[in-house]
């Protein structure tokens, strides 16, 4: 599990880090348990290029941006993010996440936002600090619903212009200022494919940092409606049987979680 209240530790002897570059991250062998490079932590430690990110069982984590990472031996191998899917287990992958989003909010928080004076770490906190207006930026999160709409032996499932021919997934969206995630649920799967959802079933929440999202998943049920997508977000929708489903997202994703809890129901 991971920990982010147990403070930096003093006297630990080695420690993780997560060494990121755009959107791959270097790494030592195959994901698991020696896959991050561990490093001697007297050297991590109030190091201003190294982040304490909190603990990932009795292990302290670190990030650190390639370009900056002092300490490269030349072993690392860089991995595409989006590999990872899949092959960590539910706190490995929420403590990839927290490396990832918080080079990206780092990044786009090098100014504040009050005033435009460049900003510096906080000498406690995961923040970035105004020296002029003393005004504190944390890293943001943006929520998302995602929800797969069921009716009887049959999905509602669609397909982004992104996507590779073939594959689809649940219908997804961001929620607006004001908005419940119930509302802004109904709102999204309305827009993309003119479809009415009835009762609502919360599933989970999964951290998403591609590049800042929590995803906030939903079984809905179908309540009146055709088929009738907007061109915009979704270029292909329809109906699917839980035994004839086409290519959808890998496991470790909250749509295949989805997905999978569905057809459960049925085997």
């Amino acid at each position: 599990m991971i920990d982010l209240s147990r403070p930096e530790p003093s006297d630990a002897d080695t420690a993780r880090c997560y060494v990121i570059h755009e959107q791959n991250i270097l790494v030592a062998g195959a994901p698991g348990q020696d896959w991050l490079p561990q490093l001697p932590a007297f050297l991590l430690r109030q190091h201003p290029d190294y982040h304490f990110l909190g603990w990932l069982g009795d292990e302290p984590c670190y990030v650190c941006e390639f370009s900056r990472h002092e300490l490269d031996d030349g072993s690392l191998q860089p991995l595409p993010a989006r590999r990872l899917m899949g092959a960590l287990d539910e706190p490995g992958f929420s403590m990839f996440s927290r490396a990832l989003q918080f080079l990206s909010w780092q990044k786009n928080h090098r100014f504040c936002s009050r005033c435009g004076t460049p900003t510096e770490p906080h000498p406690r906190d995961l923040a970035m600090v105004c020296p002029s207006c003393s005004y504190s930026q944390y890293p943001r999160i943006t929520p998302c619903v995602i929800t797969l709409v069921t009716k009887g032996e049959y999905a509602l499932l669609g397909r982004s212009e992104r996507f590779p021919e073939g594959f689809f997934s649940c219908l997804a969206g961001f929620m607006e200022a004001g908005e419940t995630a119930e509302q802004a649920l109904a709102r999204e799967v309305r827009e993309e494919s003119g479809i009415e959802v009835g009762e609502l079933h919360y599933l989970g929440s999964q951290s998403w940092p591609f590049p800042h999202s929590l995803m906030l998943g939903f079984l809905a049920d179908y309540a009146s409606g055709e088929i009738c997508i907007d061109d915009d977000e979704i270029v292909e929708a329809g109906w699917f049987h839980f035994d004839d489903l086409p290519m959808t997202p890998p496991p470790g994703s909250i749509a295949r979680s989805l997905i999978d809890h569905w057809v459960t129901r049925f085997r």
